[in-house]
């Protein structure tokens, strides 16, 4: 399993190269920070993405297991803290999305 990702920030109308380097590598280090290893981020992400296909996204809270709740709630809270981080100081990025992928992996 790779434990190595890359943040690719999307629709960042008016941002320099520079500021969207910058803010791909703090929307990282947020979610890193806020799953507590840069090891997690992969794994919580892709159980997420398969909890948010089989339920929807957001999922309903109320239909997942508590352990499917407990990877949701882990995964919001860190979305929303790096999108917080990166798209608060960075007004100009609108409407952008981000993409998060295993290093290496073709665009």
């Amino acid at each position: 399993m790779t434990t190595d990702y890359t943040v690719k920030l999307h629709d960042a109308e008016g941002v320099s190269a520079a500021q969207r380097d910058a803010a791909q590598r703090r929307f990282k280090q947020v979610l890193e920070d806020a799953l507590g290893d840069a090891a997690l981020v992969l794994p919580v992400y892709r159980a997420y993405q398969r909890l948010a296909a089989a339920y929807g996204d957001p999922p309903s809270m109320e239909a997942l297991s508590d352990a499917e709740r407990a990877i949701a709630e882990q995964w919001l809270a860190a979305e929303s803290a790096a999108i917080a981080a990166v798209y608060g100081p960075l007004r100009g990025m609108g409407d952008g999305f981000y993409e998060l992928k295993p290093a290496g992996e073709a665009p």
